[in-house]
């Protein structure tokens, strides 16, 4: 709180006009007149600044940003729940843990490098990376946060249930650096360490970062830095500026693709599936009929996207993409301390997935706006296998789930 206290514009105001600390940190503890914001409007009340501090930190805080992958234009851009009260952009400024959102990464990574298929398999169990193989001084061996382990799981099917026991295995196979070195490409300017831990999204990264960077997998592996502005004129009409796209080629088209197709297995049947399907009537997801806005959402389109819950259920991101648009959101407390006790309720389908599908509907809605409900467009050349029923049999022996799942339509 004294943290809080001495960042507080109050604070500042207060220094500049001569006040010692102590008078300060009087006048904070004094009750005073002052409007405060509440979700129904705000609230003229009595209150000490140091209990509006308190009060203030009840609320969960936001930041979305909407963008057309193809040209960059920034469509949309929340920092945050209300500017009087909440003066803070987080979409840019702020950075946070990602989580899960940070996977894509590694599975473009692994398939740019290795040709993978999202039918190729790999065990659900728990896997180390050898200590200093890559810098990490012990053995990392990172654990599902369902702590369910057994049988076999395609890309398709881990990336949609996020397994990080799959996630330490690619990580492991193709390396730290060369997942950092693609999120770079891709406009990530904040620091990403060359640890295996990447893999599970431990870097702070902002939603500004993130939205760029998915949106190369929307536009062929060509990464379209953001445009706030698109031109300039005078007063006369002529224009001073005209922005220019500023791009780059990151990984191929075919790559970009795939890892859509893995992307959109997520909304299909992993845990961004809320989105199309009404599966409130299971006693498993009262916190859906309960608590959850504008569910259910039942689009019916293709959506490529991935949720993204941090440690300790402090920070929800879902970040979903259709073929021109992509749109980010981040929800978590003012501080990382802030966070909820279950992850039914901190996890990022519950957190941000629902701002995602309000958006999204409210875009649909307004048929001028040209917000595309088409599948993405396949590239010329594929040359890696998609349909995992080619591929797989009911044969295969899997602990944990039937050929459905292994299928990736489970």
């Amino acid at each position: 709180m004294k943290r809080a206290m001495r960042r507080s514009e109050r604070w500042r105001k207060s220094k500049l006009s001569g006040l010692s600390n102590d008078e300060i940190e009087e006048s904070f503890n004094t009750p005073t007149d002052m409007t405060v914001f509440s979700w129904e409007g705000d609230i003229d009340t009595i209150m000490s600044p140091i209990d509006s501090i308190r009060y203030y930190k009840h609320f969960f805080r936001a930041g979305m940003m909407s963008m057309n992958p193809k040209n960059g234009h920034v469509m949309a851009w929340v920092g945050g729940i209300n500017y009087r009260h909440f003066q803070y952009d987080h979409v840019m400024l702020s950075k946070r843990q990602i989580g899960s959102t940070f996977k894509p990464f590694l599975y473009a990574t692994a398939i740019d490098q290795l040709k993978l298929s999202p039918c190729d398999m790999l065990p659900d169990l728990i896997h180390c990376v050898e200590p200093y193989k890559y810098g990490n001084p012990e053995p990392w061996c990172p654990t599902n946060s369902s702590d369910k382990y057994g049988g076999m799981r395609t890309l398709s099917n881990a990336l949609a249930n996020s397994k990080n026991t799959i996630s330490a295995q690619l990580i492991d196979k193709v390396g730290p650096k060369p997942v950092a070195d693609l999120a770079r490409n891709l406009g990530v300017s904040s620091n990403i360490p060359n640890v295996p831990a990447i893999a599970l999204g431990t870097p702070d990264l902002s939603v500004y970062e993130m939205v760029g960077a998915y949106g190369a997998f929307a536009n062929k592996g060509i990464y379209v830095e953001p445009v706030m502005v698109t031109k300039i004129e005078d007063k006369n009409g002529t224009i001073i500026y005209q922005s220019k796209p500023n791009t780059k080629d990151v990984i191929s088209e075919e790559s970009s693709y795939v890892t859509l197709k893995l992307l959109e297995g997520v909304t299909k049947f992993g845990s961004g599936a809320r989105l199309r399907h009404n599966i409130a009537e299971e006693e498993r997801n009262y916190v859906y009929n309960n608590v959850v806005t504008g569910y259910p959402y039942e689009f019916e389109n293709d959506i490529a996207g991935k949720t993204g819950t941090t440690q300790n259920q402090s920070d929800g991101w879902f970040i979903g993409m259709v073929p021109n648009l992509v749109t980010g959101v981040w929800v978590g407390g003012e501080d990382r301390s802030i966070h909820f006790k279950e992850i039914a309720y901190g996890q990022g389908a519950t957190m941000s997935l629902p701002i995602w599908g309000l958006f999204m509907n409210k875009c649909y809605a307004d048929e001028e706006l040209n917000i595309s409900k088409d599948p993405f467009p396949e590239p010329e050349v594929l040359n890696i296998e998609l349909d995992c029923s080619k591929v797989i049999t009911p044969e295969i022996e899997n602990e944990e789930n039937d050929v459905k799942d292994l299928l990736g339509i489970g």
